[in-house]
């Protein structure tokens, strides 16, 4: 009992020497006055805290203001969309936040939506951004003005990612086999597909470089369905949302274990323009390598076009504020 005792006692006089060392080494008389100063540091600082924060509130509520008038401004389609099929009702209510939620974030504009056959197939084919949100603007956009849905094809870590798959299924996304794209083809659907896919959502850059490699699959559905080939880029989508994939850490990642992990930030307010190209219409005498050439220089010839290279955030900020010069 005795020893027990006194290694008891002991361990205390350690413990009381190193928080005696604690406080020498903070440079305060003790624990009580380090307290003290944390109590005097949050209540100087909550004030202004709760000042930058209100009004951050204040802004969101607006917005969440204005979402909601552009939903109960279609309050009549939604209604008789929900009344004819319940995903169609759904799938409408969705495209008109998405389409709300584009024009207060972005000031959405989708120029050419006219080439969008009313009815009957084609093949839409984008340049991909780090995250493809102007893709889901001009999804929601055709739902919205052409009064039909765009089947799309996505990767495959989309359909591992829990949760998503009534997502998914309601908005017909694909993963790609050739045989179900040209189906959905001949069925008489759109069908949206980024040759770059994953890899050019990663590793392109405000440059934007097409990373397509010799990827002809996309042109051989086309010919297979016989349908029409429309080329679409978004002015400035990478500067709403750039990559840190360029870095070697991320694109070794990738190459290796085909694992999509480089970081993806931004988020800012930029001017979102979508463009649509002139239809590249099915021609049975070219082959799949020659319709991916023709289709790969339509999507460059409009990002020659409407593209400032090297893009830039604070330009692309600037392009919200109305201006007399006309869009590029």
């Amino acid at each position: 009992a005795v020893v027990k005792q006194s290694s008891c006692f002991t361990g205390f006089i350690i413990l009381m020497c190193v928080f005696s060392a604690l406080e020498e080494w903070a440079g305060l008389g003790s624990i009580a006055d380090y307290l003290s100063v944390l109590e005097y540091l949050l209540w100087v600082f909550t004030p202004l805290v709760i000042v930058f924060i209100l009004p951050f509130l204040i802004v969101i509520l607006i917005y969440l203001s204005i979402l909601f008038l552009h939903v109960y401004k279609r309050k009549n389609q939604l209604r008789e969309a929900y009344s004819n099929n319940l995903w169609d009702g759904a799938r409408k209510t969705l495209a008109t936040l998405w389409d709300g939620h584009g024009a207060i974030w972005h000031g959405y504009e989708i120029h050419g939506l006219e080439k969008i056959p009313d009815k009957g197939a084609a093949l839409i084919v984008y340049y991909h951004g780090a995250i493809p949100v102007d893709y889901y603007y001009f999804l929601a956009r055709v739902i919205i003005q052409k009064g039909r849905s765009c089947h799309s094809v996505a990767d495959h870590f989309l359909f591992k990612i829990p949760g998503f798959k009534l997502l998914l299924e309601v908005f017909s996304v694909i993963h790609g086999p050739q045989e179900e794209c040209v189906r959905a083809l001949r069925s008489g659907h759109l069908l949206g597909i980024s040759p770059g896919g994953v890899r050019e959502a990663l590793f392109s850059d405000e440059t934007y470089p097409l990373l397509w490699g010799k990827r002809k699959g996309f042109a051989q559905v086309a010919i297979d369905a016989q349908v029409p080939v429309i080329p679409m880029f978004t002015q400035n989508v990478r500067e709403g949302f750039r990559s840190l994939g360029t870095l070697r850490f991320f694109r070794w990642l990738y190459e290796r274990f085909r694992l999509p992990a480089a970081p993806v930030y931004g988020g800012f307010p930029v001017k979102f323009r979508t463009f649509l190209g002139d239809p590249i219409p099915y021609d049975p005498n070219i082959n799949a390598v020659e319709l991916a050439e023709k289709v790969q220089l339509g999507v460059q010839s409009l990002i020659d076009s409407h593209q400032q290279i090297p893009g830039n955030i604070l330009r692309a900020l600037l392009e919200r504020f109305p201006s007399k010069h006309k869009p590029q």
